[in-house]
């Protein structure tokens, strides 16, 4: 079950003892609490690579072209891994270094694409610059897998995709900081939850990948 921008505000506001809101800019503090929600959101997805946030992208590569666009990434995505389906192997992270040294060295030379390098955000298609020494000889059918973040929550309706109680305990915790709230659960137990229950959410999502086991403190 997912919850959307406006309940998330409303949640956090109830554990403040605000009255709720209709909504995501109907005051001044719901639209702060709003912005605490989105940096919760950030902090919880950055925190491990979350299935939902998940995704293949493909390309097929061109003879002789060594330059691509990885379309339908942010600019803050994680690569996990690059397969070569027509090989049936990995393609390798490569370096800037290597990629120059292919271009000046070895240009004539095309064949199977072994390394990737990424070469920069390209803003006005939405997508990161990608290309692969050696250049191309023919056709490949090449997967990235990708964790990419969500986009901002605008708009009350907006979803947030990754386990919502951390998000909404962070939030809170946020907020409680910023006010100095000492009426209830002070802002350091309020974290010491959120923690909690983001350990757990990441434990039950971690299970669906039994061979990867890093996680990222927060």
């Amino acid at each position: 079950m997912r919850m959307n921008y406006l309940n998330a505000i409303n949640r956090v506001l109830r554990r403040l003892r605000e009255d709720e809101v209709s909504s995501v800019t109907s005051t001044a503090y719901a639209k702060l609490v709003g912005d605490y929600v989105n940096d919760a959101v950030r902090l919880v997805e950055d925190s491990w690579d979350w299935s939902v946030l998940r995704k293949e992208i493909a390309v097929d590569t061109v003879e002789n072209q060594r330059e691509y666009n990885l379309s339908g990434v942010s600019q803050m995505f994680k690569t996990l891994s690059v397969s070569n389906s027509t090989q049936k192997c990995y393609v390798n992270a490569g370096t800037q270094v290597g990629l120059q040294s292919d271009k000046f060295i070895n240009a004539a030379n095309a064949s199977v694409p072994d390394n990737y390098v990424y070469t920069g955000y390209v803003e006005n298609v939405g997508g990161m610059g990608v290309a692969f020494y050696p250049v191309p000889n023919k056709v490949y059918n090449l997967t990235f897998n990708v964790v990419d973040r969500s986009e901002e929550l605008t708009e009350g309706s907006d979803t947030i995709v990754v386990p919502y109680l951390p998000v909404i305990q962070f939030a809170t915790a946020m907020a409680a900081e910023e006010r100095g709230e000492t009426g209830g659960a002070s802002a350091q137990a309020l974290y010491g939850m959120a923690k909690s229950s983001l350990a757990d959410a990441i434990s039950m999502d971690a299970a669906r990948f039994p061979t990867e086991t890093i996680w990222y403190d927060v």
